[in-house]
């Protein structure tokens, strides 16, 4: 079912207010720093927290609005959260049994639905099994199962992944891409996660929240590929680089605040005096003693001091404080003998950078159309 949601919430000094659409089956993930207000999206759309203004339907129905406010247990929605929870007396086939059990299905058809959805989530070997006997990735295998046996209208996904280990969080996002993607039952989903991995194989389209207002949405690949947020970037895992957009004949450029001039290759809807950013990858990133002169020409050259080197893969990446990371092999490492401090010059070709208009603001995000 389609869902509509438009929130309106303050506490103390936190304030959020967004506008969420996700088409019939559609999987939107929601990503965004802590305490951007993720979660209090999820409860409020569960109907665990009601918002001071509040517009919410799903499908035909209004979960929401200034006169109705429907309980959470009369949504439709499932809630999946990153802990399993399940009830720790009941065997794994009676917890997953309890959704259809709750709407009214006997007891024996309810048992049967619930043998359905283990089997959908390769656990048919732990019906007989209580919480206590399964490992972290069992058990939320059979959350999902209980989620999904209720034959929910809205699915909420609240970082199901995070609380799991590297070897069951690979098979558990397995399971949940075949449940929600691939399986000819496609059922409309809000997922909050940090990880772009989870994004990537799992939604559709994504909304990055900032301080309780949506600063970026767009198709899932679409906003990773091309980030206009720093938050974006970073979980991309792309350099960002913020400032006021400069046409400069067929190409672009980024003015930053400290007068930096950033060239590459300008998007269609960028405007000159438009709030931009310029993004590369790592890789792109040429790196250089301080005192060297720099090879070829770059039309980007930046001073910068490096802060870090870290592990990413085959390569090392190496951070530097001005915010800027560069991927290169340890050989090239050892060869200029980088390490926390070392002065360095970075460079980068323009056409290795893409400049797009940014949010201008904190509450107010550019629709990609």
């Amino acid at each position: 079912m389609t869902l509509h949601a438009e929130l309106v919430l303050r506490r103390a000094e936190f304030a959020l207010s967004v506008s969420l659409d996700v088409p019939d089956g559609g999987v939107l993930a929601v990503l965004g720093p802590n305490g951007a207000g993720k979660s209090t999206v999820l409860a409020c759309l569960a109907g665990l927290v009601r918002a001071q203004r509040a517009y919410v339907t799903l499908g035909e129905r209004v979960l929401d609005d200034d006169a109705v406010h429907v309980p959470a247990h009369r949504r439709g929605v499932g809630l999946l959260e990153q802990r399993a929870l399940l009830f720790p007396h009941l065997s794994v086939l009676d917890n997953v049994a309890f959704s259809p059990r709750a709407r009214g299905v006997p007891k024996a058809e309810a048992r049967d639905v619930a043998r359905r959805w283990l089997a959908e989530v390769d656990a048919s070997d732990l019906a007989d099994r209580t919480p206590a006997a399964l490992s972290g990735g069992q058990a939320q295998r059979v959350a999902i199962a209980r989620a999904l046996a209720g034959e929910p209208d809205l699915l909420l996904l609240d970082e199901p992944l995070a609380a799991l280990d590297v070897d069951a969080a690979p098979a558990v996002r397995g399971v949940l891409r075949r449940v929600l993607r691939d399986g000819g039952r496609k059922l409309t989903t809000v997922l909050v996660t940090h990880d772009p991995l989870d994004a990537l194989t799992l939604s559709d389209h994504v909304a990055v929240l900032a301080d309780g207002h949506i600063v970026e949405r767009g198709p899932t690949r679409e906003v990773l590929a091309s980030p206009r947020t720093a938050f974006a970037a970073r979980l991309a895992g792309v350099n960002l680089v913020a400032g006021v957009a400069e046409r400069t004949g067929a190409g672009a450029a980024v003015r930053t605040e400290s007068g930096l001039l950033f060239h590459g290759m300008p998007a269609r809807d960028l405007a000159d005096g438009d709030a931009a950013v310029a993004v590369f990858d790592p890789g792109a990133v040429a790196v250089h003693p301080r005192d060297a002169a720099v090879v070829g020409s770059p039309r980007n050259v930046v001073d910068a001091v490096v802060t870090a080197l870290e592990p990413h893969g085959p390569v090392v990446r190496v951070r530097t404080r001005e915010g800027l990371s560069a991927d290169l092999t340890p050989a090239s490492v050892a060869d200029l003998a980088l390490e926390p401090g070392t002065p360095v010059r970075l460079a980068v070709k323009a056409a290795a950078v893409s400049v797009h208009a940014a949010p201008r603001t904190p509450n107010e995000g550019r629709r990609r159309q």
